[in-house]
């Protein structure tokens, strides 16, 4: 018998996939447990549809991100912190402060674990960071940060 799954079966397939199994184990199992449904012409249908909107969604986002990184990259950030004698620098610069300074400075709100900050930025100076947008997208973010 063939099934569509509507959740993930450890060893038989993912949710959406198509599978054969036999028919008991589809009476018995998987059909009470709503982890599937019997795969006749309406729920081929119906999985067909589903597939379809969930790939316009998927480029809609795509494109979205892509929107927002050449945003990104065209835009400047600017973050102050204390220095004290020759640049040193009292504390840090992490990707929560630039988060917050994206949205204070531009009005974009980027969360700050999409920014792919190695290590806290600790000198003075135009610093590139990279947001990743989107599994695709990755954007490049110059930060400027200068003295208080």
């Amino acid at each position: 018998m063939q099934v569509i799954l509507l959740q993930d079966v450890k060893a038989l397939g993912k949710r959406g996939d198509l599978v054969n199994v036999s028919d008991g184990y589809a009476r018995n199992y998987i059909i009470p447990k709503k982890l599937g449904l019997e795969a006749n012409a309406k729920n081929l249908n119906d999985l067909k549809l589903k597939k379809a909107a969930e790939v316009k969604k998927q480029k809609e986002l795509l494109e979205e991100a892509q929107a927002l990184a050449k945003n990104l990259e065209s835009k400047n950030l600017e973050v102050k912190i204390k220095a004290g004698e020759g640049g040193k620098t009292f504390g840090s610069i992490s990707s929560k402060e630039i988060a917050g300074a994206l949205k204070t400075q531009h009005g974009l709100d980027i969360d700050k674990k999409k920014l792919n900050l190695p290590e806290p930025i600790k000198t003075i100076g135009t610093h590139t960071v990279s947001v990743k947008l989107h599994p695709q997208v990755t954007a490049e973010l110059k930060v400027k940060v200068s003295e208080q």
